[in-house]
Order: C-alpha cells, then sequence, then structure tokens
C-alpha cells in the first residue's frame, strides 16, 4: 500500500468511527490506532449503531468492515456508501477479508472517489502501511489494496486495451496509490519518463480537464470499472 498525495505525517491525529463486529479485532485497532496518536471516539459492531456513531461524533474518518450484523454480507459497505452520500467528504477506509471487486467498485465510485480506501484485513499486520492508509484516506487520497489491483489487472479490457504495457504497469501503480516518485523506484525509471506515462494514460482514457491530483483519481476507478 502506497497512499496517493496528499501524504500526512503519522503526527496528525484522527478522530476515528471503527464499525468492527468482532471484538478481538475491534479492540486490537483500537489500541494500534492509539500507539499512533490517534482516538477511536466510537467503537461499534453493527451497520445502525455506525449510523448513530457518525451523527454523533462527526469524525475524521469512518473505518468499516464489509460483512456486518445481522445479515453477514455487505451491510457495512452499504453503510459506507450511504454515510458519504449523507456527508458528501466523509473519509472512510473500508476492510474485507477477501477480494470482492464489485465491493472496490461501489466503494470508489461514491462521492468524487476521494477519502476513500478497500483494503483487505490482511495488510492490517503491516502496521506502518496500514496506519498510513489511514491517514491519507483522512486527507482525501485514495487507496487500493494491492492485491485487488493485481485481480483486476488480469481482467482487463476496454478502454485499457490502448495503453501499452508499461502504461498499464503505471495506471496498476497509481491505483495503488503510489506518487509518481514511488512509481519511479518500483519500475526503475526516471522521473521525466512517469510524468510521460502518466500523462499518456489520463490522454488515452479521454478525461475531462480537471486538477491533477483529481485526473489520477479518475483514471485509477477508470481501471476499477474495466
Amino acid at each position: 500500500m502506497h497512499p496517493t498525495e496528499p501524504e500526512p505525517t503519522e503526527a496528525d491525529p484522527l478522530r476515528v468511527v471503527l464499525a468492527e463486529d468482532s471484538v478481538l479485532l475491534r479492540e486490537g485497532l483500537i489500541g494500534l490506532l492509539a500507539r499512533f496518536g490517534h482516538q477511536v471516539v466510537a467503537a461499534v459492531g453493527d451497520a445502525e449503531a455506525l449510523h448513530t456513531a457518525v451523527a454523533e461524533h462527526v469524525p475524521d474518518i469512518v473505518i468499516t468492515d464489509v460483512r456486518m450484523p445481522p445479515g453477514q454480507t455487505d451491510e457495512g459497505l452499504r453503510a459506507a456508501v450511504a454515510l458519504r452520500e449523507r456527508h458528501p467528504g466523509l473519509p472512510v477506509l473500508v476492510l474485507s477479508q477477501y477480494v470482492q471487486r464489485s465491493y472496490a467498485a461501489d466503494m470508489l465510485d461514491s462521492g468524487d472517489g476521494s477519502g476513500v480506501g478497500y483494503l483487505l484485513k490482511d495488510r492490517i499486520g503491516q502496521v506502518d502501511d496500514f496506519v498510513a492508509a489511514v491517514g491519507a484516506v483522512a486527507a482525501g487520497g485514495t487507496v487500493v489494496d494491492p492485491e485487488v489491483v493485481r485481480q483486476l489487472l488480469r481482467r482487463r479490457r476496454d478502454p485499457l486495451e490502448r495503453l501499452t504495457p508499461r502504461e498499464r504497469e503505471v495506471l496498476a501503480l497509481m491505483a495503488e496509490g503510489r506518487s509518481n516518485a514511488a512509481i519511479c523506484r518500483a519500475l526503475v525509471v526516471s522521473d521525466a519518463a512517469v510524468g510521460k506515462h502518466v500523462g499518456n494514460i489520463l490522454m488515452k482514457l479521454d478525461l475531462p480537464p480537471a486538477e491533477e491530483t483529481h485526473r489520477r483519481v479518475m483514471a485509477v476507478l477508470e481501471f476499477l470499472r474495466a
């Protein structure tokens, strides 16, 4: 996980509403976030309580499981999407046990695609990366689990067929949230080369004119929808 810009520091304290029905994981996340200076202002175990907690506490970010009582299907995800409709700009990080392409697309389609994240629960064990992802989403970034990116990349269809293999590599890294500098390091190429690839990607996807960071988010959404 390599969050998109802006990249806040770990010192930035956040007020978090956490929704997770597993008591063990919920308590673990509370302690983990506290270690990095963040405050879990409410920790709940179902979607209804999540709505109530957000209305009461107006948090900086919501972290929620996809599956919660009573149905253990997609209650957490549907609550997250509804919350972003009700509170535009509310950052939400969704955690999932498995890769669910439709869940990722639904979450990232909410609002304008900024301030959202979709991670597998396995990533929580990568503590520094997980906490960085929380901070990035709270700051308006977009974070997609690398395993989700890899699985989606194997299913690419139009409009991404217009991209060269190298441009697809760059877009996949963008979808993981990496900055141009991080892409340079990953592919061992120059900053100018990455800038050219990013420009080609934005042009070939026919994205409308917009601020550069927002166009990168739009490119990631095209990648997930294809």
